[in-house]
């Protein structure tokens, strides 16, 4: 069982999911078999079928859930500091062909989300920032080709 980096808001929120999936959505869909047994005839029972598929789902996710729960390495982001990009840092950085600037946090891979800037620990361009402290150039090699960027800033902050 190999352990993996989460940031502390990130476990809240798996365990908030698994706690709702338990909790309101495990009774509801019980709730719909029973309904859906009622009717009858269970071979051509199409919302029985629908439910049970939607038990089926939503078992393995809280499967996957307390799995992820049990393995997660949960890192303190505010226990952080210094001038190296690590796990957990808000780094800034300025693509040195565009000039545009970007600022991302590196994350765990079950927290990752482009579209609010946390990037995975495990995506090119943060394991290219890894190490690398404000002021130095990275060459990133991304799905659209080799990226040159300085990094800006390096930040460490709960979010």
């Amino acid at each position: 069982m190999e352990k993996f980096p989460i940031t502390a808001s990130g476990f809240q929120k798996m365990e908030e999911e698994l706690k709702h999936r338990k909790t309101v959505e495990r009774p509801a869909i019980i709730q719909a078999i029973a309904e859906a047994r009622a009717h009858g005839d269970l071979s051509e029972n199409a919302e029985y079928h629908a439910a049970k598929e939607k038990q089926s789902f939503n078992e393995g996710r809280i499967q996957e859930l307390e799995d992820k729960i049990s393995r997660a390495e949960v890192i303190d982001i505010a226990m952080l500091s210094g001038t190296i990009v690590k796990f957990g840092a808000h780094v800034t950085v300025v693509d040195e062909e565009t000039d545009d600037e970007s600022t991302y946090q590196i994350v765990g891979e079950y927290e990752a989300d482009i579209t609010i800037g946390r990037i995975s620990i495990t995506a090119p361009i943060a394991r290219g920032l890894i190490g690398k402290k404000k002021g130095d150039s990275v060459e990133v090699t991304t799905p659209r080709g080799v990226r040159s960027y300085e990094i800006i800033d390096v930040v460490f902050k709960a979010t």
